[in-house]
């Protein structure tokens, strides 16, 4: 019988509005877990959304949807998300004006009091003035209370809703039981200020959350709406979205590019800081590769479209920005957990102060007061929003200068790496290596083994094959197709020319072929010591190999490679060089970067690699513990590597392969931006640390204080709002973060 086949999960965003708080979150969650299908849900409070991912169900959009409202909060639609991110710094600010506005005469006693001054409003005026902000502006917690209890959870507008209508209600009773002459000490400043604290808070929040997106909306912005269509009739404009891959267009002086493609015709430097992080234009010449979202520079050029949509650059880093600041990072599953609980134990709580206070023979609506101070200080909204915008405010400066986070998980690992193993070309060098010499064996000619050489490679994509044919090419040099070509990948090529069959093997291959180097032997070893790699050309025939020509190649490191070893080391991490060149050329290279003569594995083939980096992260000396290993890679080759390590770091001038594998790219191949990934998720979770510590801090003291009297409503509601802000805010400084710059070479 044949097995099914298996299906795919499929992914889904969707925004959700009414959310207040963690506990808010954790039922969502909940609610969406529960369904049919779903294998996963993750609700993210500082994005206010929900990743959900799930098995493909017919309507299965609308089931989720519909599982979000019966949970009482609003799915909301792109249109609606859309529509929010443009609006104005006041929008929203209409009911705190209001709220503001009504209770201000009625707080104005309070401070008159403060100063000796004995007054107060009459009743009915402290009525009239209260009960449209209990009512009207306070109607939102009233909503979301009773849809938190039907859905048989608690969250921060229970707390809420319950503590301002005790505290209006009991004002309101003891107005009506008082004697007709009397003046009762009333409440309904608390309930009032209460809710317009919160609705501030809120409304401060919002404005506070929306600066934490700024990064996704600066990338969305890069993209173009019009592209200049080049056609037989000539130019025409026509949107982005009907590009094709084939398309000529026009792009002027100080225009955007509207999508990935080919340089055609003329020269222009080319401004990619915002997707790169490169500060200066780079030049592009025609055959270059263009990414759309970057800036022409003084001169028009003619570009063909590669990629467009989904498949570009710039869409391919927005959606990592957005996956990394969807996801939840592994410290938030403690606070989901805590959250889940928090809202039940503070209602008990509060009930228990309000007995105490009335048992021990203090006047009832002395002891509601309290108890009112209690649920209003307990609300868990700072606890939601310390993970999540910290991550959002981390990984999104971290875009801005050319660093991707694909996940939480690798924000959070980052920081604690202490082993960086790098591997060596195009990542520490340049990756383009040249043919320095030719040695040909007694009786061959230069030209002639160059040209066997060039037709066996002619290919390959391989850096060393590139440097060959471009030797060839130099010379004026002629190639032709080789015929049953074999690549075995670490070792060589095998093909025929015509009747004879010739190989280009690394020279430890030569060696396990018992290929005889004879008097060339000497020759090698000194240019190996000397740092160049070393490849053998070789034909086949009945009588065995035999030697036809030796070619060493020689690679040099990227500016700043050497910078960014120091830079890793003065934090105290170890570095580690990862190569397939003999032992030779890897420690001649490694002695360059000032990596140690100890830390260099040489001669790995590609699919060892991952072998080598499951290795380095066992303990090293008696008393060592696991290592936390970095890969930094760039081609295909390092894959399974990246994947291998704790955190993964891929060049992004390398293979899309490599940054699939890796939870980190590199948009610049800079290697100094190693040492930055590594800071910016220090800064991170270090803020993440704060902000919880505060976030606890701040309810572990209020909740005593409030329960033993120290607090009143008013108070307690502003602080409840300043902790949601102030945890925000200081994930925003994260946006002050740059790059560590390069220490400066010591004078001797």
């Amino acid at each position: 019988m044949d097995r099914p086949a298996t299906v795919a999960a499929l992914e889904l965003d969707i925004a959700v509005g009414g959310m207040t708080c963690a506990s808010c979150a954790g039922r969502v969650e909940n609610a969406l877990k529960k369904l049919p299908g779903v294998q996963d849900a993750s609700v993210n409070l500082a994005t206010e959304s929900a990743r959900v991912r799930y098995a493909p169900v017919p309507q299965a959009e609308a089931l989720l949807r519909r599982a979000i409202r019966d949970a009482g909060y609003e799915p909301r639609t792109p249109e609606q998300v859309a529509a929010g991110d443009d609006v104005s710094r006041w929008a929203g600010f209409g009911p705190v004006g209001l709220g503001l506005l009504l209770s201000g005469p009625l707080l104005l006693p309070m401070l008159a009091q403060a100063l000796g001054w004995h007054w107060m409003l009459p009743a009915w005026w402290q009525f009239v003035l209260a009960t449209p902000v209990q009512f009207v502006l306070g109607a939102r917690f009233y909503r979301a209370g009773w849809n938190a209890l039907r859905a048989r959870g608690a969250n921060m507008d229970l707390l809420v809703a319950i503590g301002t209508s005790a505290g209006w209600g009991l004002s309101v009773w003891l107005w009506v039981s008082a004697p007709a002459q009397a003046t009762p000490h009333l409440y309904f400043e608390g309930s009032a200020a209460v809710i317009t604290m919160v609705l501030l808070g809120k409304w401060l929040e919002v404005r506070a959350k929306r600066q934490t997106t700024v990064a996704i909306r600066a990338l969305q912005r890069l993209r173009p709406d019009i592209a200049h269509l080049l056609g037989v009739d000539g130019e025409a404009d026509v949107p982005v979205a009907e590009l094709l891959p084939g398309d000529r267009l026009v792009v002027r002086p100080g225009e955007r590019l509207p999508a990935d493609g080919l340089l055609l015709e003329g020269t222009s430097q080319v401004d990619e800081a915002m997707l790169t992080g490169e500060p200066l234009p780079v030049d592009k010449a025609p055959g270059a590769s263009l990414t759309g979202g970057s800036v022409n520079g003084g001169a028009r050029i003619v570009m063909q479209v590669r990629a467009v949509g989904a498949e570009t650059v710039l869409s391919r880093i927005i959606r990592l920005v957005e996956d990394a600041q969807a996801a939840k990072a592994p410290i938030q599953r403690l606070v989901d957990k805590v959250s889940a609980v928090f809202v039940p134990v503070v209602l008990v709580l509060a009930l228990a102060t309000a007995m105490a206070w009335w048992v021990s023979g203090h006047p009832f609506e002395l002891a509601l007061i309290h108890a009112v101070a209690v649920l209003v200080i307990a609300c868990p909204c700072a606890l939601g929003l310390a993970t999540p915008a910290a991550i959002m405010a981390g990984t999104g400066v971290a875009a801005r200068h050319g660093i991707l986070i694909k996940d939480a998980q690798a924000l959070e690992v980052a920081h604690k790496v202490d082993l960086v193993a790098f591997d060596k070309t195009g990542t520490l060098t340049t990756g383009r290596p040249r043919l320095i010499e030719i040695l040909p064996a007694e009786g061959q000619e230069q030209a002639a083994v160059l040209r066997i050489a060039a037709s066996l490679q002619s290919g390959s994509e391989h850096p060393l094959a590139r440097a060959v044919l471009s030797a060839a090419q130099e010379q004026g040099l002629a190639w032709e197709a080789p015929l049953g070509s074999r690549a075995i990948p670490g070792r060589g090529t095998e093909a025929r020319l015509g009747p004879r069959s010739y190989l280009i093997a690394s020279l430890a291959w030569a060696q396990e072929l018992r290929l005889d180097l004879g008097g060339m032997q000497a020759r090698a070893s000194a240019l190996q010591k000397g740092g160049a790699t070393l490849s053998v050309l070789a034909e086949r025939n009945e009588g065995g190999l035999h030697l036809r020509a030796l070619l060493a190649f020689g690679d040099e490191p990227k500016p700043g490679a050497r910078a960014a070893i120091a830079a890793l080391h003065a934090r105290g991490i170890r570095t580690v060089m990862v190569s397939g060149d003999n032992q030779g050329a890897a420690q001649a290279m490694a002695q360059r970067l000032g990596i140690g003569a100890d830390a260099v594995m040489a001669e790995v083939l590609p699919g060892d690699k991952a072998a080598r980096i499951t290795a380095l992260k066992q303990p090293s000396g008696a008393a060592g513990g696991h290592h936390v290993v970095a890969m930094v890679g760039d081609g295909i080759n390092d894959a399974p590597a990246l994947a291998a390590a704790d955190i993964g770091l891929a060049m992004g001038n390398g293979s899309d392969v490599a940054m699939h594998a890796a939870g980190i790219t590199l948009m610049r191949g800079d290697p100094m931006l190693v040492a930055a990934a590594l800071s910016i998720s220090e800064r991170t979770v270090a803020k993440i640390r704060q902000n919880l510590f505060w976030a606890f801090a701040y309810n572990a003291a209020g909740i005593p204080l409030a329960a033993l009297g120290y607090l009143n409503p008013v108070l307690a509601g502003a602080a409840m709002a300043l902790s949601s802000v102030s945890v925000v805010a200081n994930a925003l400084l994260l946006q002050r973060w740059r790059p560590p710059a390069p220490a400066e070479p010591r004078l001797t």
